[in-house]
């Protein structure tokens, strides 16, 4: 069970990703290990390795700012949902 999820809480449909946000999806999935944890969850990605990742994940360097501010988008997405599955608990 990772973060609180177990397998049937994922739904089994497909979701499809617009291709101008495959990029970002790129390095949002890459950096799904690095989720900085505290006592209540998740609390952030660990930002430390995110330009490498960028790098890796072959971001042109002139849509990384582009990139960056779409990463941290989805990153508050995800730690919001994240809070509601804990206080619905």
């Amino acid at each position: 069970m990772a973060f609180g999820l177990s397998r049937q809480d994922i739904p089994d449909k497909e979701v499809g990703i617009w291709p101008d946000n495959w990029d970002v999806f790129k390095v949002f999935e890459a950096m799904s290990t690095q989720w900085r944890t505290g006592a209540c969850g998740a609390t952030g990605m660990d930002y430390s390795v995110l330009s490498g990742v960028i790098r890796m994940c072959g971001v042109p360097i002139c849509q990384r700012q582009t990139i960056f501010s779409d990463f941290r988008r989805m990153e508050a997405e995800a730690l919001q949902v994240m809070a509601e599955q804990r206080e619905n608990k």
